[in-house]
């Protein structure tokens, strides 16, 4: 392979094989035609398990709040998934999860609470985020006549710099809503950085994190970081469309929120469990902590296999983003490739989740998509077009890009045959 830097770390062919086959539809789609999916920012791919598990426990009748044997059963995988969410994947000894329909629902849900409860006069926040995010800070501010500040985007790293972020908060910030990575160019936030001097400035200041796009690629650790809230969303995680979750803090657990006034204060359910969905996700976590299991057999604590599972999948990607990059030793990569180029190009790969941005020379991306898809290879088109994307493309002056996003199950022949038809593309369109 041409690219060398981040490559030694990638998993190994037979066990790459192994993880390919825990995941539906690869290199083939459900009518068997041979097909790449790179578009797993928008929705991942599935993990066997997590979906056999789902169907299992959904065929069940019984009702996790009813006493019978197998309700019991029901509660019992329930209540090991809660501790295993908060525990595991969010690395929290305290805080309490929410777990709600989606992801966006959550978001404009906790940003309304913690406005009003919020002191201060301004809201930062940045000029990737999402819009369930960004409209939430605006219609907050709005509501509270609170200045809005935006930090804005750096052209050279693909994502916001934390001193533009830090340059606007002042002892007077009342939230600050920050996201874990940019769902446009993977750039991951330097959010150490970001929580502790944003509370240096303002020890009261209410931080979100919105970590869905970040979390299937690395671990959660909101508790650490000193946020009041962070979420994700399953179906981009390996997992089952229809649920999300979140961790809050101790500190805003107990706002005053919709709930069943017979239950503790800090009781984000409401209405009855998704047990499926509990269940589906205890089957990711068990993916990735089994992962870790490979490198540190002797390890016994969850979190740390975890830490561990998240970090090899992370290692294999970047090894990924560098060879779709730089090339290997069969085809040139992105960056080297006449009638191809790759925007939000941060140099820095460590600061980087696995998803780029590129442009076709004479091809709009919605064109491009289509040209991709007729090839077998499915991608996404962030146009100027779409609410949401248009914000985020104008921060970097960009029309529409073609937006990447494979998945750490990828291999190097993935990749090699996706610049191989990105180089037949652009032969063809000159």
């Amino acid at each position: 392979m041409a690219a060398s830097k981040y490559t030694a770390n990638m998993f190994d062919a037979e066990e790459l094989a192994a993880l390919r086959e825990k995941f539906n539809y690869v290199d083939t789609d459900i009518k068997g035609r041979h097909r790449l999916f790179m578009d797993n920012a928008g929705g991942s791919l599935r993990l066997k398990a997590a979906e056999d598990e789902f169907k299992r426990v959904s065929e069940m009748p019984d009702a996790s709040e009813h006493s019978n044997e197998l309700a019991l059963e029901l509660l019992a995988l329930e209540d090991k998934a809660r501790t295993d969410i908060k525990g595991v994947i969010f690395g929290a000894k305290t805080g309490v999860i929410y777990p709600g329909y989606t992801a966006s629902q959550i978001m404009m849900d906790v940003a309304r609470i913690f406005a009003d409860h919020a002191k201060g006069t301004n809201y930062v926040t940045t000029v990737l985020e999402h819009p369930s995010s960004f409209d939430a800070m605006t219609y907050n501010a709005s509501k509270h006549g609170c200045e809005l500040r935006v930090a804005q985007a750096n052209p050279a790293t693909g994502g916001v710099d934390a001193e533009a972020i830090l340059d606007l908060i002042d002892e007077n910030t009342a939230v600050l809503s920050c996201m874990a990575a940019s769902n446009i160019s993977g750039y991951i936030y330097d959010l150490k950085t970001i929580c502790k001097k944003a509370r240096e400035k303002n020890p009261d200041i209410f931080i979100i994190c919105d970590a869905v796009q970040h979390a299937p690629h690395g671990a959660l650790n909101p508790e650490e970081l000193g946020v009041d809230m962070m979420h994700f969303a399953p179906y981009k995680f390996f997992g089952v469309r229809g649920f999300a979750l979140a961790w809050l803090s101790d500190r805003v657990a107990e706002f005053d929120h919709y709930r069943l006034l017979g239950k503790a204060k800090n009781d984000w359910e409401i209405g009855s469990p998704a047990t499926a969905q509990f269940a589906a996700v205890q089957q990711i976590i068990e993916y990735v902590v089994a992962l870790g299991k490979v490198k540190d057999p002797d390890e016994t604590d969850r979190r740390a296999l975890y830490e561990v599972g998240m970090k090899r999948i992370a290692d294999h990607e970047r090894g990924l983003l560098e060879l779709m990059l730089d090339g290997t030793d069969k085809m040139p990569g992105l960056r080297h490739m006449e009638g191809v180029t790759v925007q939000m190009d941060g140099k820095d790969l460590t600061t980087r989740d696995l998803i780029l941005g590129i442009e076709l020379a004479d091809i709009p991306c919605e064109q491009a998509v289509k040209e991709y898809d007729k090839r077998g290879i499915v991608t996404f088109d962030r146009s100027a077009s779409s609410l949401y994307s248009r914000r985020m493309l104008d921060a970097f002056g960009l029309k529409g890009v073609v937006r990447l996003s494979p998945l750490h199950v990828n291999s190097v022949e993935d990749i090699e045959e996706f610049l191989q038809i990105t180089a037949d593309m652009v032969k063809v369109a000159k």
